[in-house]
């Protein structure tokens, strides 16, 4: 969805960068691979941390300065992540969690979190569809991704809006493109989006 709206508002003539959760920067990436790809077990803490210190580097090195220069800056993750998987997902303490988010982003919030909503079997069964390698966190019991999925389901707040992505892909897509059009002050087109 992320690649699909920076395409779109590109061709509407946006200044747009992409990010990748976690990752985007050389310490963000090596952080991203400990924390998904490691063969060694770690701690859940460890693990919160791993992904805060790619967010906190991709915050400062690529997300602030792109803001400065009036991009858009359009993200697959950012805190409410932290607050499904972790909090939600591991059980960490959501003061805790809170807290360290605030260090790593300086504060920045989105001023749009889109929560793409599918139930965990259809989520997996496009996984499987794709071909795609799970990671760590993906190979996860359903228990642990049932209860990633309600603390997504429960997130309310300025900026939050829920899409059931259990529709069509183009119904998804015109349902997210509505939200950043609101959010980026109205009057997009969808030129070149099919």
């Amino acid at each position: 969805m992320v690649r699909w709206l920076g395409t779109a508002l590109r061709a509407d003539g946006r200044k747009v960068i992409g990010v990748r959760e976690p990752g985007g920067t050389p310490i963000a990436e090596a952080a991203r691979k400990l924390a998904l790809k490691s063969r060694h077990d770690r701690a859940y803490a460890a693990e919160l941390f791993l992904f805060l210190a790619a967010r906190a580097d991709l915050v400062e090195r690529v997300i602030r300065p792109a803001l400065a220069t009036g991009q858009i800056v359009l993200a697959d993750r950012f805190g409410l992540s932290t607050l499904a998987y972790q909090v939600a997902g591991r059980g960490l303490s959501r003061d805790d969690v809170e807290a360290a988010l605030r260090i790593a982003t300086g504060g920045l919030t989105p001023d749009l979190t889109v929560v793409l909503d599918v139930p965990v079997s259809v989520g997996r069964a496009r996984q499987k569809a794709a071909g795609k390698a799970q990671d760590r966190i993906e190979r996860e019991d359903d228990t642990f991704h049932t209860r990633v999925r309600e603390a997504y389901r429960k997130a309310s707040g300025p900026g939050i809006v829920h899409i059931d992505a259990s529709q069509s892909k183009k119904s998804v897509q015109e349902a997210a493109w509505r939200e950043v059009a609101a959010a980026t002050g109205g009057a997009l087109s969808m030129r070149g989006t099919a």
